[in-house]
């Protein structure tokens, strides 16, 4: 894989969070890079959800060492495409 694209899997009930701006984040996936638009996500995340009503978060590291997802959201990464990120 060349490239991960990170997304936010948001509540569907609430697409705008409580301060009107931000979605509500309920987990955050990372997801391979379509091969055709290397800045679109492929059809499934590492979990092997549809990436379909998911929001590209647009976040990237700054440098090597830094986490995968965006570090205010630590708690909520999907636990099942960091452990597939960890193998590759």
């Amino acid at each position: 894989m060349n490239s991960v694209i990170v997304l936010l899997e948001v509540a569907a009930d609430q697409a705008i969070g409580p301060d009107g701006v931000e979605p509500v984040v309920l987990l955050v996936h990372a997801a391979g890079a379509d091969p055709d638009v290397p800045e679109d996500p492929g059809p499934r995340t590492l979990c092997g959800l549809s990436t379909d009503a998911m929001e590209h978060s647009h976040y990237r590291p700054a440098r090597p060492g830094e986490p995968w997802y965006p570090p205010t959201l630590y708690d909520k990464r999907c636990r099942e495409c960091e452990a597939v990120l960890r193998s590759i």
